[in-house]
């Protein structure tokens, strides 16, 4: 069944107790299905009190990360096994069954060369460790692809789905983000289609990161693809209306986005809404 879900960033621009709950509130208070948790520090992460303002607020969550620099997983593959364990004892204390985002490398990170065919074995060798310690939680993985100014690692989703391909767990599947793809992809249509086998979870991100349908995104092809393959996962708007120092370091986001986050959290559901029930995915 599609589901409906939203970014915390759409509303804050840190993960703290205090900031956390409100995000959940707001979330829930706009009428998405569930709340996008970005669990970059799983240590400092309040999994019972978000657990509470989850229910309170009788919405769902999904966890995403990204692996600090000193655990990029090519680099230092035991580091990221460890942070992910501990991310993914959160997830389950939380009540979510869901991690995905850049699960296999650091934001930032880049080598100047594209990526060694051994760094992608160690890449394959470590999430089939992960997912057997996410399946014994009932949790699945997804891995984001992500621009290459961003990482080297994975650009696009077919670079992606060959990892996942090779991992072999059912657990594993495909996290895409229409941003990284309006860089990366040559078009939108062909690149969802051909990766309709593994893809679970669309970050539905606007080209400047703002209100969805006012940028150079394109919208119809990204719907007509959804159709086709009768996609029945999770869209989750991302649009960044507050970001701390290091996402704005990481996303060279420099400026503030088009529209605060009350209109881009109601227009934006609003907006995905009226695309998948015009295509037929509702």
């Amino acid at each position: 069944m599609l589901r409906f879900g939203a970014h915390a960033f759409v509303w804050v621009g840190d993960w703290t107790t205090d900031s956390g709950n409100h995000a959940i509130e707001q979330a829930g208070e706009t009428g998405f299905d569930f709340l996008e948790i970005p669990l970059l520090d799983p240590a400092s992460f309040d999994a019972k009190n978000h657990r509470a303002a989850l229910q309170a607020a009788g919405i769902d969550a999904t966890c995403s990360l990204v692996l600090p620099k000193d655990v990029h997983m090519p680099q230092n593959p035991e580091g990221a096994k460890r942070f992910l364990i501990e991310a993914l004892d959160k997830v389950e204390e939380v009540g979510s069954r869901y991690l995905g985002g850049c699960i296999a490398y650091a934001l930032g990170t880049l080598t100047g060369r594209p990526p060694a065919p051994e760094e992608r074995q160690t890449v394959v060798a470590c999430l089939k460790d992960i997912a057997v310690e996410a399946e014994q939680r009932g949790i699945t993985l997804a891995l984001e692809a992500c621009n290459r100014y961003e990482t080297y690692l994975y650009n696009t989703l077919s670079d992606a789905r060959d990892t996942i391909l090779q991992v072999e767990a059912a657990n594993l599947k495909l996290h895409a983000d229409t941003y990284h793809m309006n860089i990366e992809e040559e078009g939108f249509y062909r690149p969802i289609v051909e990766t309709a086998d593994v893809l679970d979870y669309v970050h539905m991100s606007e080209s400047h990161r703002g209100l969805v349908g006012t940028g150079t995104v394109q919208w119809d092809d990204v719907w007509r693809a959804l159709a086709e393959i009768e996609f029945k996962g999770a869209l989750v708007l991302e649009s960044f209306a507050a970001i701390n120092p290091d996402l704005a370091a990481a996303t060279c986001l420099w400026r503030p986005p088009n529209q605060p986050s009350e209109v881009l959290g109601r227009e934006g559901l609003a907006f995905l809404k009226s695309g998948a029930a015009k295509h037929g995915l509702r």
